[in-house]
């Protein structure tokens, strides 16, 4: 049985240290989504997919770009959301998990949550969040905030047995170049040019999103170096019209524990490139571990979930990305003290202080 907690008593407010524990174990209960999604994943932020959303709940997380709300009633956390930006501009936000306690009313609860992050957030117009399809009552509640539907997304898997056979095709992918900061036009095109343009307008992506700081390339590589994962990317550019034709990254694991993860975009005219760019990263996975690959695919990439189809990859996960426009009212200036005035005081305070005496004037040289 639930319970709902009276609006009176509910508090709502950024997570604060003395509720990191029982955040963290509402946090590690949430599955909104059946398995790792790519779909909305920045370029060159692979890798904080493998951490999930009770990891990025630390002691950090004051400091940390990710804000987490957590909802208060009276002294106990019944519920939490974690939200972050989904662009460098800070325009499009992503809402990466929302977990209520089972004793309290998952609408309640998880309503007053969105309706905060909504309003306190200041810098999003746009908002996002993906869900597992079978989670009727998760997106319920996002429909009644006015969050609509904008793409469907698949999730793939490929065994080893299946990336060993790919990794045996031959692939001419000349010239593949690795993807750096100078570099970051020709891929914002690209991924401009990979999606239709309502989702174009809601991820709302600029050429600064496929750019890293010096700080946050040095943490990267000396994070590979005492972590089982590794990362590596690459584009393939085509020298004739100087645009770049198709891109990757993987984060993979180097013990075998969990799957390695895939991310790809190809333009949509060369849609060959599928075979040639799976095969190459099968070939760099096969290098590391035998571990499976996934790989997600949109409803709007018939190409991409075709050909996976054909090579027998499995199905193992669908999700549906919702989104909704936020529009802040704008605290009025305050206006001018004479705008304030009644009209009467206006003329009132226009006339003369005494009654004015006739006299005499000149013109044309005469008096008149």
């Amino acid at each position: 049985m639930t319970s709902v907690a009276p609006k009176s008593e509910l508090i709502i407010r950024a997570v604060q240290y003395r509720d990191l524990e029982a955040a963290q174990a509402l946090l590690s209960q949430a599955d909104d989504l059946p398995c790792t999604s790519t779909l909305l994943s920045l370029p060159g932020h692979l890798q904080s997919l493998r951490h999930s959303p009770a990891q990025h709940l630390n002691l950090l997380s004051l400091r940390s770009p990710i804000r987490n709300y957590v909802a208060i009633a009276p002294s106990e956390v019944i519920g939490v959301i974690q939200v972050a930006a989904g662009n460098q501009a800070r325009t499009t936000w992503k809402i990466q998990a929302l977990a209520v306690h089972p004793k309290h009313s998952f609408v309640e609860i998880g309503t007053a949550l969105l309706r905060h992050c909504l309003q306190s957030v200041y810098e999003a117009h746009t908002w996002l969040v993906e869900l597992d399809v079978n989670r009727n009552d998760l997106i319920g509640v996002y429909r009644s905030n006015g969050f609509q539907p904008i793409a469907h997304a698949t999730h793939w898997s490929l065994v080893s047995a299946q990336l060993a056979s790919l990794s045996s095709q031959p692939s001419n992918l000349s010239p593949l170049l690795t993807i750096s900061n100078a570099d970051a036009a020709l891929l914002y095109q690209l991924d401009t040019v990979a999606m239709p343009p309502f989702v174009r307008q809601v991820l709302d992506r600029r050429v600064q999103d496929f750019t890293r700081d010096i700080a946050s390339r040095l943490w990267s590589t000396v994070s590979q170096s005492f972590s089982t994962h590794k990362i590596l990317d690459g584009y393939v550019f085509e020298p004739q019209r100087k645009v770049a034709i198709g891109c990757f990254e993987l984060c993979l694991c180097k013990d075998s524990t969990v799957p390695h993860i895939g991310q790809m975009t190809v333009h949509p005219a060369y849609t060959w490139l599928y075979p040639q760019l799976l095969s190459h990263m099968a070939e760099l996975t096969q290098s590391v571990s035998a571990a499976s690959l996934l790989l997600t695919s949109a409803d709007y990439q018939s190409e991409r979930e075709d050909y996976l189809s054909e090579i027998g990859a499995e199905r193992v996960g669908h999700s549906l990305v919702m989104s909704r426009s936020v529009w802040h009212k704008l605290r009025e200036t305050r206006k001018n003290a004479l705008e304030t005035l009644p009209l009467a005081e206006v003329w009132q305070g226009l006339q003369p202080k005494q009654t004015p005496v006739p006299g005499r004037m000149k013109g044309n040289g005469n008096w008149l």
